[in-house]
């Protein structure tokens, strides 16, 4: 069974930087993506970015492009993500996602799942 544990959540200002981590159990991830979405208060969960665990072939929402980085660390079985440049649009419930058929941006096929932690950014 598939465990997918995120930390590293807070508040911070904007402009600072977070490091959101998805510890993964369970499985053999090799043939996995794994990718990062974001839900705001009353808005729909959206994607954030994505990696594919064998090759690290990464690709990110237009909106974090530039400021956000996705890396997995295979010795640890852990999926990153730092977060630079914080904006006031960036607060969220930020949920690590796992899915081994499915390698594009669309949460519903994402079979697996964090908890989410969340992310606060203060003007």
């Amino acid at each position: 069974q598939v465990q997918l544990v995120e930390s590293g959540g807070g508040l911070v200002q904007a402009g600072g930087s977070l490091r959101l981590s998805c510890a993964a159990s369970g499985r053999t991830f090799s043939s996995y993506t794994m990718g990062w979405f974001r839900q705001a208060p009353g808005k729909e969960r959206e994607f954030v970015a994505r990696i594919s665990w064998s090759a690290g072939i990464t690709y990110y929402s237009d909106s974090v492009k530039g400021r956000f980085t996705i890396s997995r660390d295979n010795a640890k079985n852990t999926v990153i993500l730092q977060m630079n440049s914080l904006k006031e649009e960036d607060p969220g419930v930020y949920y690590c996602a796992a899915s081994v058929g499915y390698s594009g941006s669309r949460p519903a096929p994402y079979e697996c799942w964090g908890q989410g932690a969340q992310v606060t950014v203060s003007s």
